[in-house]
């Protein structure tokens, strides 16, 4: 009986070429290999959040009167409320730690080289997806700190030129953060984002299989192991050693609700942004009021766009890259773009 159901769905689903696939598919071996599990790594984050925030869509309200005690009724009365807010509290920080982690050993390693452009575009998008994540997420619970925090966002996007003001309003649904503005972030968080996480991640999944996983050109391949078993074993020792994290993490330090959010009162001293907006917001602190005839802020939106745009570009910038010859001048500029990011975020973190 067991044979023929499983006859009758390949028949259907065509199983034997998914296996085909698994089959023939290979991962280089060298000294750099630790550094392809990343990109298992981030799927998996992104699963977990697809399943906790489903869990949550089951008791969460989006609206500024009932959005708070709904998400105090989760981390109160719903059995196990508590751990799935937690752990999806998490694992958004750990997502966008290993997105991070992920970009830079692929830029270091060159992997964007042809015919791996779109591979290294879509990524750069996933990565924007992630960060859009974090920023429409963290109002939801509408508690104070989050309002306040995505007062100070949203201004930083009405900094852009030209299209600040429209950008500011589209973004609040309105001059103010009200709860017009929690309905459309969790409209963005909830529909708009996932639908643009699984068009590309289909997008980059197909170019990884289509293109392998390069090899970084100055390195010596010590041959190949089977993607499975060998390396999917391998990746889910991984996972889970990440949910285990998480649920420690959950355990021992359980996310603060705080208060709820009051348009009406005054903001409390030290707002800040989440750690992966830090260095952005620090940058613009240090940027005087004007520069010439240009506001500082402005000016420093405008830079970050510029840096936005030569992150999705590189593939093209580096004109060595389909050679294998090394480009020692955009190594350190990624290093000292890294610096720059860390130093910046350990600053603001301590003012």
């Amino acid at each position: 009986m067991k044979h023929t159901l499983f006859s009758w769905l390949d028949e259907r689903l065509h199983f034997a070429g998914i296996k085909n696939v698994l089959d023939k598919k290979e991962v280089p071996i060298h000294k750099h290999t630790i550094w392809y599990y990343l990109g298992g790594m981030t799927l998996f984050l992104f699963i977990v959040q697809f399943v906790t925030g489903i869990l949550l869509l089951f008791y969460y309200r989006p609206s500024a009167e009932e959005a708070f005690e709904s998400v105090q009724y989760i981390m109160n009365e719903v059995y196990f409320g508590w751990l799935i807010h937690n752990i999806h509290s998490w694992a958004a920080n750990v997502l966008i730690a290993v997105v991070v982690l992920h970009m830079v050993s692929v830029f270091f390693m060159r992997a964007y080289r042809g015919p791996r452009e779109i591979t290294w575009i879509s990524g750069v998008i996933l990565l924007f997806i992630a960060l859009g994540f974090g920023f429409t997420g963290y109002l939801l619970p509408w508690n104070e700190l989050a309002y306040f925090a995505t007062a100070v966002g949203t201004e930083m996007a009405g900094s852009v030129p030209v299209l600040g003001q429209w950008l500011l309003e589209f973004l609040r649904g309105g001059p103010d953060i009200t709860g017009a503005t929690l309905n459309r972030f969790f409209a963005i968080h909830v529909w708009v984002l996932p639908a643009g996480f699984f068009l590309f991640v289909l997008l980059h999944l197909y170019q990884v299989q289509l293109h392998g996983m390069s090899v970084p050109p100055s390195v010596q391949s010590g041959g190949t192991m089977k993607f499975y078993p060998d390396f999917l074993l391998r990746d889910a020792v991984g996972w889970l050693i990440a949910i285990g994290i998480l649920a420690a993490l959950a355990a021992l330090f359980p996310w603060e609700l705080g208060e709820k959010a009051d348009p009406f009162a005054p903001a409390p001293p030290g707002i800040k942004p989440e750690w992966y907006f830090m260095f952005m917001f620090q940058a613009l602190k240090i940027f005087p009021a004007n520069i010439g005839p240009i506001a500082g802020d402005v000016l420093g939106v405008v830079i970050f766009g510029i840096g936005a745009l030569l992150l999705v570009l590189i593939p093209f910038l580096d004109k060595q890259a389909d050679r294998g010859a090394p480009n020692p001048v955009l190594k350190w500029i990624g290093i000292v773009v890294i610096i720059f990011i860390i130093a910046m975020t350990i600053w603001g973190e301590l003012a």
